[in-house]
């Protein structure tokens, strides 16, 4: 059973995620800035105002956020981090997903080549994570940071992904757009340096779901 302060709590983590605060993860939404405002979850009457099931689906893809992941966060999901209890989450190294040993032409996990890591639960059974040997576009990605990725994640514009190209190198990035003949990937320090991946280059795009630093 969901509380009206879980749900509002699950609305300021998501904006938290998002580096934004209520009002702008409202606009980005397309909603009044005012929709999530403190004010506004409280009657003048003292009653608890709930927001509108469509307010929730308008931030949820805004921001590309499963229901799932929405309803960790109601439970207490810090922002960066995934809620749930303690698993085993399969770990590779950068330089293993360059080799393309422990991921198929897919870029989903092989049945070998594994490390295991205790992490806290994901419902996505095919998420791994990639333990990097190297700085990517310090101080965002550093040596010994932990990436979960999931391979099977739908993709939208905004989102953090690594790529694998048919030579073997390794992208990471945030999506511009994406077309059935090219991806086009903004750098992840978000200095506008766009890079476009043909489609004849690329072996498989995955979406980065969190970063443990």
């Amino acid at each position: 059973m969901l509380s009206h302060k879980q749900v509002w709590d699950g609305i300021d983590r998501l904006a938290a995620r998002h580096k934004l605060s209520a009002s702008g993860l409202a606009k980005k939404a397309g909603l009044d800035p005012t929709t999530f405002n403190k004010s506004k979850r409280i009657t003048k009457q003292g009653k608890p105002r709930w927001p509108s099931t469509e307010s929730i689906s308008k931030v949820l893809e805004a921001t590309g956020t499963p229901m799932h992941e929405f309803v960790e966060l109601m439970h207490g999901a810090t922002p960066g981090s995934p809620a749930g209890r303690g698993f085993r989450l399969r770990c590779t190294g950068l330089a293993e997903v360059e080799q393309g040993s422990c991921l198929d032409a897919s870029g989903f996990p092989q049945p070998t080549g594994w490390e295991e890591i205790e992490y806290p639960a994901i419902e996505d059974e095919q998420a791994y994570a990639i333990e990097l040997d190297r700085d990517i576009a310090a101080p965002f990605y550093r040596t010994g940071d932990v990436l979960v990725v999931s391979p099977g994640s739908s993709i939208r514009r905004g989102d953090r992904v690594i790529a694998r190209l048919r030579d073997g190198h390794v992208l990471f990035g945030v999506v511009v757009r994406r077309t059935a003949q090219r991806v086009v990937l903004n750098d992840v320090s978000a200095n506008q340096k766009e890079e476009v991946v043909e489609a004849d280059r690329l072996s498989w795009l995955a979406r980065i779901l969190w970063v443990s630093q």
